[in-house]
């Protein structure tokens, strides 16, 4: 029990997951992102209101509703055009990053850097509707069938509509979604030039994954790789249903891989 106490206390692969989810207040200074999606934190976040026109904030106990400024605007942007689309139906918007960015200590490696934000692709009626049907374990429901290969009857007009207006924004680098929801997309907006930022990952069945592109205010912020020209819709995506793809991975190690240190401009954000 004492070894176990010890390793606790100073492994600092676990030291360095705690900090940041602990810290309850934003870090003052000018809007910036610091580092990478997965490696990173933000200076001077704003913190999304618990609603407003076209938007919800739902599970605002886990304190993951702060953002760089941009991530901010976007949210709101966003709303305001479903809002008007569909008659003032709301966004519901789910985690973001935490007051300072940095790593969570639990559901996400992304969410560091003030750039990432999930948006669930139901819509609700009211805030008071989507903080009642969601509670932690209950997530919005998938827009796909039970082999998450098609659409079920969920998805529709308002859910491309979202996706689509999101990724037609200049501020977004890529929108991560389900290979069901990516294929979908791909039959019907085939020439939509906006389809090459839909990328596809596991999950994402019920939530898109929008991550923006480092701000021009933010010269440490590391932009993630471009993505390929194309959209997306050819062999890349049909590798997605192979069975490689849909078949659980084999012959893992059980060691994880050290984590890299924060940039050190991070230290100086969570001490301040």
């Amino acid at each position: 029990m004492v070894g176990l106490l010890v390793l606790l206390t100073f492994d600092p692969l676990i030291a360095a997951e705690t900090p940041w989810s602990r810290v309850e207040t934003v870090a003052k200074g000018r809007p910036e992102a610091i580092g990478g999606p997965s490696n990173g934190c933000v200076r001077g976040a704003l913190g999304l209101p618990a609603s407003g026109e076209g938007f919800v904030s739902i599970r605002r106990h886990r304190n993951r509703y702060y953002g760089h400024a941009r991530t901010i605007a976007l949210v709101r942007e966003l709303g305001a055009a479903v809002a008007a689309r569909t008659g003032g139906k709301l966004i519901m918007v789910g985690d973001l990053a935490q007051p300072r960015g940095g790593r969570m200590a639990s559901s996400h490696v992304s969410h560091q850097n003030g750039l990432d934000v999930d948006i669930w692709l139901t819509l609700a009626e009211s805030p008071r509707q989507a903080w009642r049907d969601t509670p932690e374990a209950n997530d919005p429901p998938s827009m796909l069938d039970r082999h998450r290969l098609r659409p079920n009857a969920r998805w529709g007009a308002e859910q491309r509509f979202l996706i689509q207006r999101a990724a037609q924004h200049p501020d977004v680098d890529r929108i991560l979604v389900n290979p069901g929801i990516k294929r979908a997309l791909c039959r019907s907006e085939a020439s939509s030039p906006w389809l090459r930022k839909i990328r596809p990952w596991w999950g994402h069945d019920a939530h898109m994954h929008v991550r923006l592109k480092c701000p021009p205010d933010s010269p440490a912020c590391q932009q993630q790789a471009p993505i390929a020209p194309g959209s997306g819709c050819g062999a890349e995506l049909a590798w997605w249903f192979s069975e490689e793809a849909r078949s659980p991975k084999r012959g893992s190690s059980g060691t994880s891989k050290p984590r890299p240190q924060p940039p050190a401009a991070c230290a100086q954000v969570l001490g301040s």
